[in-house]
């Protein structure tokens, strides 16, 4: 789930712009070779009519008619479920998570040779492997992958250059810098403990990672009260109670201090980085330099990708990656013909969306080449105000995005647990915890303890 973004990622305040009761799918006979059906995550009414440009040039060029339908996000299981139940599913599936496809997978509801079928056609060394491995159980490909977008500390370089302070890529170093940074202007760190936001177990699941922390192991048994995530929270509680702004965090306040030139660091996802160059009149940076310069932060921002904890075995990073999906009721051969379009011929209309949080998973049209990464630099980001990143961010900061997926690990999802993660960003246990241990109410012991029980209970009611 895309919780943490502004735009494909809030789950709440999505629009749906097309009619659910038109959801009629491949069917039990395969459905009909020339239209297809395809529901779209991606429901903003922009997002919407893009992508009906793109579906028709792919009905110019092959004569196959596509009805699109929006589908909320937070709507989607309830929605999958009712329309299964129905024999009434799509024949594609897009802007779909992690744990979604897992859904798919786990209820039988993915046709894998087809899917494998459009990543043998384009070739799968022209995608970032990572990408595949997020989206591959076992020897079958659950879905295509179409792009990435990456949780990141963000933090003012120009404050840690007058510090002679190092980039915080670990434990130590961002405990270090909150602690040296930190003052009555300006905080060391700011991040999520809304405990009903799923911004925040996005945000500490980041954190988790980088120490080795899963949530369940390769049997599927909970792990949130080991030593390594009694350690993750351990941390995180002293970064907000000794160095950051007092209250509960959400999605809008870590980026509303940041922005504001009142914090040192903070925790946010790529889909920041159009609104951290001024480039939207809605979320526009109000630091006291941004007045006259409004990319004044954006020129003064480094990035961090993969973070690393004292436990853990090498840098990680969250980050999620977003498919397309052939159900087990399409029509096949039109189905693989529309997705193996969107990651061709419509592959950079798709992209261009928003390239701030469409980091491409397919490399390059050929083996070994790297044209769609390259173009997706080149891009436009922005709303109100247009021009690509590489205007606006160093070049290192670019050649960091670059590295897409590979650093990417992800909570349960390699451990066939996408039904878990799914159920648990419903519940938010872990984002209760945070709360508790930056609130005070708990310590790192007993945080961890608490997001493992009610992570065994929601495990209790899947089997």
């Amino acid at each position: 789930m895309r919780t943490i973004t502004r735009r494909v990622g809030v789950a709440v305040g999505l629009v749906a712009v097309l009619v659910l009761s038109a959801c009629g799918g491949g069917g039990d006979d395969g459905g009909d070779a020339n239209s297809i059906t395809v529901w779209t995550a991606d429901t903003l009414p922009d997002r919407v009519a893009a992508t009906q440009a793109i579906i028709d040039r792919f009905t110019q060029q092959t004569g196959i008619q596509v009805e699109l339908v929006g589908v909320e996000e937070d709507q989607f299981n309830q929605t999958l479920t009712a329309s299964a139940a129905a024999g009434d599913l799509p024949d594609v599936i897009g802007s779909i998570p992690l744990a979604s496809v897992r859904t798919l997978s786990t209820n039988d509801l993915v046709n894998t040779e087809a899917t494998g079928a459009v990543i043998d056609a384009l070739g799968p060394e022209t995608w970032n492997q990572t990408a595949l491995e997020l989206t591959r159980e076992g020897e079958e490909q659950l879905s295509v992958p179409s792009e990435a977008w990456s949780q990141l500390v963000y933090y003012r370089r120009d404050m840690f250059e007058a510090a002679g302070l190092p980039a915080p890529t670990t434990y130590e170093a961002m405990l270090n810098a909150a602690r040296t940074l930190d003052s009555e202007q300006v905080a060391g760190f700011v991040g999520a403990t809304a405990p009903g936001d799923a911004f925040t177990q996005q945000t500490f699941e980041h954190i988790a990672l980088a120490n080795g922390c899963q949530m369940v192991n390769d049997a599927g048994e909970i792990t949130m009260d080991s030593p390594q995530c009694v350690a993750a929270f351990d941390f995180y509680r002293r970064l907000i109670t000794e160095h950051s702004v007092p209250g509960a965090q959400d999605v809008d306040t870590v980026r509303a201090a940041y922005f504001a030139g009142q914090s040192a660091m903070a925790i946010w996802s790529t889909f920041l980085l159009d609104e951290l160059a001024g480039l939207r009149n809605d979320a526009m940076p109000s630091c006291p330099e941004c007045v006259n310069d409004p990319t004044f932060l954006a020129s003064n921002t480094g990035i961090v990708t993969a973070l690393q904890g004292p436990d853990g075995t090498e840098p990680a990073q969250f980050g999620e990656v977003i498919s397309w999906a052939i159900t087990v009721d399409a029509a096949a051969e039109p189905a693989q013909q529309f997705v193996q379009f969107m990651l061709s011929d419509g592959y950079v209309d798709w992209l261009a969306f928003a390239p701030e949080g469409k980091f491409p998973a397919r490399t390059g049209s050929s083996p070994g080449a790297t044209d769609f990464v390259d173009t997706w630099k080149t891009l436009p980001v922005g709303v109100d105000t247009e021009g690509p990143l590489s205007q606006f961010y160093p070049q290192d900061v670019l050649e960091a995005l670059s590295t897409g997926p590979e650093a990417f690990d992800r909570w349960g999802i390699t451990q066939g647990q996408g039904d878990l993660i799914g159920a648990s960003l419903g519940e938010l246990p872990v984002a209760k915890a945070v709360a508790a241990v930056t609130s005070g109410g708990t310590d790192a012991q007993g945080a961890a303890q608490q997001a493992a029980e009610e992570l065994r209970a929601i495990q209790d009611t899947l089997r």
